[in-house]
């Protein structure tokens, strides 16, 4: 790949992303904000107005939709089990491999993904990142709650937990609208366009704010092993996999980004809320962000071509 193109790629298409969510690093640094209550805006309100309006509109049909979220599905399970064999092989306590179990199956498709994909894929890849971020949503609120709490949970309580994942609601209502094929009144779809236009600068922001509570770990075993599996195992197995889902153009585009996103923000708040190792958890956030983009430019380049 030529250094000129690759130069370019990065600075039309990351460089705004990491611009953005460093003044939300530097804010965080500065004035006391509350991310945590940003973040609670975000999942509750902005996160599902902008699923909503991009699914509402989109063209996909059904068939699109279930693969899609089969293809995140399935990439999730693949590296989470694959950090678990690597876990037990180098023998990690089960606190830092749970932490490192977490981090890998989730990524960033939201504050980070979802932004990368419209910047260098347009809408129609949009759509389908949209898809895959929703299905790591739902399954980090269920399946990524009833791993961190190691058994303290039952699952009849963790999947209770879908029910409180506002973005569920929001495919539901968007999929009925485009089934039938239903208009918003002018107020209501002017609103969900104020929101949804809204909603991407404020999650590279609130990324930013998380990457500014970052603390260091001394566990560079299981943070090498973490941020190695989510931006090389998890591209890779995410190409592979890719092809016996029939992925191609935007839908290949989109969804085998947000598979090779860095570790996401969300784990910080099942590290601390169950008992894990929370600065290596932060400290896995916050060097895969900051390395994402030499395994992530070139992606881009290559899913471009």
């Amino acid at each position: 790949m030529p250094l000129n193109e690759l130069l370019t790629t990065f600075a039309n298409n990351l460089l705004p992303i990491l611009l953005i969510s460093g003044a939300g690093f530097l804010l965080g640094k500065t004035v006391s904000v509350d991310s945590r209550t940003l973040g609670r805006v975000v999942f509750y309100v902005f996160s599902p107005i902008l699923v909503f309006n991009l699914l509402a509109r989109t063209e996909l049909n059904s068939s699109d939709i279930f693969i899609a979220m089969g293809y995140a599905a399935i990439v999730s399970l693949a590296v989470g089990l694959l950090a678990l064999l690597l876990g037990k092989l180098m023998r990690f306590e089960r606190p830092v491999l749970i932490a490192v179990i977490i981090t890998v199956a989730f990524g960033n498709t939201g504050n980070y993904g979802l932004p990368l994909v419209s910047f260098a894929f347009g809408k129609d890849a949009l759509a389908f990142a949209t898809l895959f971020y929703v299905t790591i949503s739902i399954l980090s609120n269920t399946f990524g709650v009833l791993i961190a709490s190691l058994g303290h949970m039952d699952i009849k309580t963790a999947l209770a937990g879908l029910f409180k994942v506002p973005t569920m609601y929001a495919v539901i209502l968007a999929v009925l609208l485009n089934r039938f094929q239903l208009v918003l009144p002018t107020p209501l779809a002017r609103t969900v366009d104020l929101a949804a236009n809204g909603s991407i600068p404020m999650m590279i922001i609130l990324l930013g704010l998380e990457l500014s509570r970052f603390q260091w770990s001394h566990s560079y075993r299981a943070l090498g092993l973490s941020v190695g599996l989510r931006l090389l195992a998890a591209p890779a197995i995410g190409l592979l996999l890719a092809i016996p889902f029939g992925l191609q153009g935007a839908a290949r585009q989109g969804s085998v980004i947000e598979a090779s996103m860095p570790a996401a923000v969300m784990n910080t708040v099942l590290a601390a809320e169950y008992g894990l190792d929370t600065s290596l958890v932060t400290a896995i956030v916050f060097a895969g962000t900051l390395l994402s983009p030499l395994t992530l430019t070139p992606l881009l380049v290559y899913l471009g071509r």
